[in-house]
């Protein structure tokens, strides 16, 4: 049974410089409702103004990972980082035993949309870490790509938890299937467009819960980008 939100329902924080659409509880918004699923705690959808962006702030025992749409987002953090992240790239931040970092937009006249998710570790007190790879078009077209595990399967980032992250996009007649293991929760979030996964439409900025997932099926997208979280069978997160 598939649990739809819609992009309607999520919460919103405005704050002129940032526009983030919360799928789950975050900041100042708070849904008892809304406070997780499995081991995924975050989906903020957030469209950055020029040259504004997140001034540097701690974070430990969380894996953090940024998913650009549109734009280009300018990364430094403690470890001695700096990168600009553009569309089609991937970056996974392990906090682990605590890092400082910033987001910023790196352009002076173009919006930088972008997600900013964040999953509960397995283990905590990890050495912090940062990884970035760039999945192109072609490697999502009309298929589910894995950009995300915990073994780095296919090129993957490496993420400290039992969670898998697939990302695809889709249109007309294109289609993909993946099926998750016994037992297994999923979530997918449409980054944009509109796909049908499982025969339901869903529209951008719509997520769904799936317990016990199975096969889950997308097809006929329109210019729709996917992401499919595959997790363990439990409800909320443990922190």
């Amino acid at each position: 049974m598939l649990e739809v939100r819609r992009a309607q329902d999520r919460g919103i924080a405005n704050l002129g410089w940032l526009n983030s659409h919360h799928t789950f509880s975050f900041g100042h918004y708070h849904d008892p409702q809304q406070v997780g699923f499995s081991d995924l705690l975050v989906i903020n959808d957030d469209r950055v103004q020029p040259s504004r962006g997140f001034g540097t702030h701690p974070h430990r025992d969380m894996e953090i990972i940024s998913y650009v749409l549109d734009g280009a987002l300018e990364h430094k953090d403690s470890m001695g980082n700096g990168s600009v992240i553009v569309p089609g790239d991937v970056q996974l931040m392990s906090a682990g035993t605590g890092v400082r970092h910033s987001e910023f937009n790196h352009s002076t006249e173009q919006v930088t949309h972008f997600l900013q998710i964040w999953i509960v570790p397995g283990r905590k007190g990890v050495t912090p870490g940062y990884q970035q790879t760039n999945f192109g078009p072609e490697e999502k077209r009309g298929r589910l790509r894995l950009v995300v595990s915990p073994d780095g399967a296919d090129g993957s980032l490496v993420v400290n938890q039992d969670a898998r992250l697939y990302a695809g996009l889709f249109d007309g007649a294109e289609r993909a299937s993946v099926t998750l293991g016994a037992g297994r929760n999923a979530y997918v979030h449409v980054a944009r467009g509109s796909v049908e996964l499982n025969g339901e439409r869903l529209e951008a900025g719509d997520g769904v819960r799936i317990r016990d997932a199975g096969e889950l099926t997308l097809a006929n997208g329109q210019g729709a980008e996917v992401l499919v979280f595959d997790l363990r069978g439990q409800e909320l997160p443990v922190m």
